[in-house]
């Protein structure tokens, strides 16, 4: 039934929407929504990087919907420092170089196996793409758990000894706007967590799948988890919410001291190997 197909390269009444990859023509609708969104999005995401001077944050927000989660990584560098590097298992900096090296791992996995299996004549190479297409999104889901259970515990260490915090520290985690920071984080986290693990079950059956050939499940579960993730780390932006990923802002409109003047403080961490 699929060879009758073979040779198509456009909708018609001779090659229907059905026969395609998809089975479903993408809904224009949703399309202009997520880009409207996105592109506002990266405007204000633009402005507010050169205004607190947050480069590396400003840079993987506006590169696109493929790098919301390396912003994600970014932050736990900057919260450790702040909060305290006794309480971290790993030196502060190893954070940035380990997460994001693993999902630009896992990216180019993803993007070298899409390349293949969009320009594979037979089967069993189109099939190869796919398997290497899957474990590049299977390594970024085990990348993000990783990464959740570092910060998980670095979070119940630091909870566990808030006695022993710095000054500066204690104050921080008081504020309204450090508490909405992490509630922002943790909300795209858990958006991007979805989006990832249901690339998981869309391509681990195959082209042509029900799950891939499922307009609905796509919008919702790829197109509108990345949209609130983008919009939660937008609005709770570090520049205003967590002044301490700001080399500009060394001080927070209440006083609070910036980043090296906590690290500065800080013991070297028991935790760290």
């Amino acid at each position: 039934m699929a060879d009758q197909f073979e040779n198509c390269t456009a909708v018609t009444d001779l090659c229907p929407i059905e026969a395609t990859t998809y089975g479903y023509r993408p809904n224009l609708g949703a399309t202009i929504f997520f880009l409207a969104i996105f592109a506002l999005c990266g405007i204000i995401q633009l402005f507010q990087g050169l205004k607190w001077k947050t480069w590396t944050f400003m840079i993987a927000m506006t590169w696109g919907c493929l790098t919301e989660v390396l912003a994600v990584y970014l932050t736990l560098k900057h919260l450790v420092l702040t909060l305290g590097s006794r309480y971290s298992r790993l030196p502060a900096r190893w954070y940035t170089w380990i997460f994001i090296g693993c999902d630009i791992f896992s990216l180019v996995l993803q993007g070298a196996g899409g390349g293949l299996a969009a320009s594979a004549k037979a089967q069993s190479t189109q099939d190869i793409g796919s398997n290497i297409m899957l474990t590049g999104i299977v390594w970024q889901v085990v990348t993000l758990l990783l990464f959740a259970a570092l910060a998980a515990d670095f979070f119940l260490r630091a909870n566990r000894n808030s006695a022993d915090q710095t000054a500066t520290a204690k104050e921080i985690r008081q504020t309204t706007k450090f508490s909405l920071f992490l509630a922002g984080l943790v909300l795209a986290y858990l958006t991007i967590f979805v989006r990832c693990a249901y690339r998981i079950a869309e391509l681990a059956g195959g082209w042509g799948n029900p799950i891939m050939r499922n307009d609905t499940e796509f919008i919702l579960l790829e197109g509108v988890m990345i949209v609130i993730a983008t919009l939660a780390l937008t609005a709770f932006h570090p520049g205003l919410f967590f002044p301490q990923m700001s080399p500009k802002k060394q001080t927070a409109p209440n006083g609070i001291l910036g980043e090296k003047d906590v690290s500065e403080t800080e013991s070297p961490s028991p935790y760290q190997v």
